[in-house]
């Protein structure tokens, strides 16, 4: 390949450019053969010339800009190596030119890109027509949502570079006197030689134990789903958390995640632990060193198109995570780590909402939960059905000569 041939600055192209706009200036013949193996079917065979060994299907990317709007994009070295391999097998004469300078978009553009796989040619497809409709969705929303679809994004993003420690921790505290710590408990999850390492925590002041809840909040320090809660004094109970965020930073740039970390951070640093470098803005890539808050609430929010908050455990029950025993500061971090995990090694955020929430979209970006997605006091009788609406309709079904249901119950 001649090295004027070559880009000098990569960057990405909106797939319906490639797709769209570079056969037009090509030869017929030419044309033709791009249009062939760009084709929805064939781009996601496994002997496609852009297959990734260990992925089903084709691995593209999702761009968003500062609007909020999506784009799914081609980076520019698939695109340059699509020229060359055409040329390399003989389809066609010359090597292709690049599409023009003017299409190629540089991450200065884009607010956040992250891959995304589609399976199969009809995957594909869909995907196109859902990023365009969630595009019109998108304008007038309000600039909070906004915010929380970046944010979304550049975790998916940084989670699949799987890099870095990324830690959720809980305080609990004696509801009458929230300076009264009770409990403080860890989830964490990182990368050793390809593989992932997840380790949990949970600790008990000792000195506290005569400082139960109950009345506001559910009391549950002793019922530790994830392994054996420590109960410690209150001098080494803050010593161990020190020693926490001491080997935190040995792995990396740390991911800290809460779910509302408003008044964990206010305990964090009450103790007095080594903040340094922490920020509430993700950086532009992963960092040797620093530490950056991540919040579930902002996260399920953006999934939810919503700019209010959810509390951990209709978080959990949308994300359809099981979860006991909440208000265990140990269990409450586990929780809220396998709700980030949930999400963040999922689809791009429309694609994700769509596939959890088919069908309940609003003409917004919100979704129309249902009473028993939402409510976990909903008994799971009325979760099958709305409750007068649905009997009355199954009741409608029924021969007239019969009132009764048939053997087996409703369907």
């Amino acid at each position: 390949m001649p090295a004027a041939d070559v880009p000098v600055v990569t960057g990405y192209y909106r797939y319906t450019d490639i797709w769209f706009e570079w056969s037009k200036v090509l030869p017929d013949e030419d044309a033709q053969v791009l249009k062939a193996i760009l084709a929805h079917d064939c781009i996601v065979d496994h002997e496609h010339p852009l297959h990734i060994e260990g992925i089903k299907g084709v691995q593209l990317y999702m761009g968003t800009f500062e609007t909020g709007e999506a784009r799914l994009l081609f980076s520019s070295k698939q695109v340059d190596y699509i020229r060359y391999w055409l040329h390399a097998m003989q389809l066609t004469k010359e090597m292709i030119p690049l599409p023009y300078s003017d299409c190629m978009l540089t991450e200065a553009n884009l607010r956040t890109v992250s891959p995304v796989v589609y399976e199969s040619g009809s995957a594909l497809h869909d995907a196109l027509k859902l990023i365009e409709k969630n595009n019109r969705r998108l304008k007038g929303s309000n600039p909070r949502l906004t915010s929380r679809r970046h944010l979304f994004e550049r975790v998916r993003a940084f989670w699949a570079q799987k890099k870095g420690v990324w830690c959720a921790v809980d305080f609990e505290a004696w509801e009458r006197d929230h300076t009264v710590l009770t409990e403080f408990g860890w989830s964490l999850t990182y990368w050793k030689d390809g593989s992932q390492v997840q380790k949990d925590g949970h600790l008990i002041v000792e000195e506290a134990k005569k400082y139960m809840n109950g009345t506001y909040v559910k009391d549950h320090r002793y019922r530790y789903d994830f392994g054996d809660s420590e109960c410690v004094k209150k001098s080494v109970f803050k010593e161990r958390i020190h020693q926490l965020f001491a080997r935190l930073s040995e792995l990396g740039y740390i991911f800290l995640v809460f779910h509302d970390n408003r008044h964990d951070i206010r305990d964090l640093q009450k103790l007095e632990v080594n903040l340094d470098g922490l920020t509430y803005l993700p950086p532009d890539s992963i960092p040797e060193k620093g530490i950056f808050v991540l919040d579930t609430a902002d996260l399920i929010g953006a999934l939810l198109g919503v700019g209010d908050n959810r509390g951990l455990e209709k978080t959990c029950r949308l994300l359809q995570i099981t979860t006991q025993y909440l208000h265990n500061a140990g269990n409450d971090a586990h929780y809220t780590l396998q709700a980030m995990q949930a999400m963040a090694s999922g689809d791009p955020v429309d694609i994700q909402r769509e596939k959890r929430w088919p069908n309940q979209i609003s003409k917004g970006l919100g979704v129309n939960l249902k009473p028993w997605q939402e409510d976990s006091d909903y008994s799971d009788e009325e979760g099958v059905l709305p409750p007068m609406a649905g009997f009355a309709a199954y009741e409608h079904e029924l021969p007239k000569e019969s009132t009764s249901a048939p053997k087996g119950g409703i369907n």
